[in-house]
């Protein structure tokens, strides 16, 4: 009885969406038009996101000793460093390394022409120092804090500006694409229950013997979810092949074309992109044909 129930409700489901077509089609086109715009939107936020993180990944923070720190007092600050959660990765950046890279940064690794203007002895010889990259640049002040509490630390120094631009540029981000998708879900929303409306009233008066028979809220209900949920799995799959496409042909153009975009931007390869694109796509669209029969069957069914 239950597998004829659930055949009655796919065939009935299937027969509202033919019954009218033309809102059925238009709500397939909004959340097509929707997803797709999601699509776009989410590939390039995770672009975006993903640009952010390399760039954070390079913004050091630099950790110096008090002067005549020894070997193991400089081990053991080490070591506190890297008991710190928010600490990523850390270099040990010895005065003949600072000295060596000063040199091939000013002076173009011209050690004679440094030699004969400094001498022999190393003008940074209390310089030597951690370099630091944290897991999450937000926390940047709180962790220089807990660094400067360090027992033999002289001086942090740390990019407090750059953290700030891109923690504010992170939130815009995430912001704008819950706002984005918001407004793309309640239009999607609105055309569904639009249709799922026009389906009951076809059949009012069948929906009306039906519960006057004895008919379960339930199983009248069903069908009607069963369209709204089709509706939102058709509406989902086509934008994610469009999707597939756009991004594939636009990311190797600009890689083949742009010889300046290839070495500014490492783009997400598109494997990742649709492990999380694709999922949530199909949630979306499901969800929100399968909701918003829910909601109106719930507002409308009585008969």
């Amino acid at each position: 009885m239950k597998i004829n129930t659930f055949g009655y409700c796919i065939k009935q489901g299937l027969k509202n969406i033919r019954r009218n077509l033309l809102f059925s089609m238009a709500s397939i086109g909004t959340i097509v038009a929707c997803l797709f715009l999601f699509g776009i939107f989410y590939a390039i936020v995770l672009n975006m996101k993903t640009e952010i993180q390399s760039i954070e990944n390079t913004i050091t923070i630099s950790v110096f000793f008090e002067k005549g720190t020894d070997e193991p007092k400089i081990m053991k600050i080490g070591d506190e460093l890297k008991s710190m959660k928010n600490v990523d990765h850390i270099t040990y950046v010895s005065a003949d390394k600072a000295w060596k890279s000063y040199v091939d940064e000013v002076y173009n690794g011209d050690e004679e022409y440094v030699n004969s203007v400094f001498g022999e002895d190393n003008p940074l010889l209390n310089s030597s120092s951690y370099e630091l990259t944290l897991k999450d640049i937000s926390k940047q002040g709180d962790t220089v804090k807990k660094i400067e509490e360090v027992d033999g630390v002289r001086k942090v120094n740390s990019s407090e500006g750059t953290a700030k631009s891109l923690n504010s540029l992170n939130k815009l981000v995430g912001y704008t694409s819950l706002g984005v998708i918001a407004i793309l879900l309640f239009v999607s929303l609105f055309l569904i229950t639009n249709t799922i409306t026009i389906g009951i009233s076809v059949r009012k008066e069948e929906i009306a013997i039906m519960k006057l028979i004895g008919a379960k809220d339930i199983f009248v209900r069903a069908p009607f979810l069963v369209e709204g949920a089709i509706i939102g799995l058709v509406g989902s799959i086509i934008p994610i092949g469009i999707v597939y496409f756009i991004y594939n042909a636009v990311t190797q153009y600009l890689t083949e074309r742009f010889v300046i975009v290839a070495n500014m931007i490492d783009f997400v390869p598109i494997g990742q992109v649709f492990t999380g694109m694709v999922p949530i796509s199909l949630l979306l669209g499901i969800g929100v044909g399968f909701f918003g029969s829910l909601i109106t069957t719930h507002k409308h069914l009585k008969v």
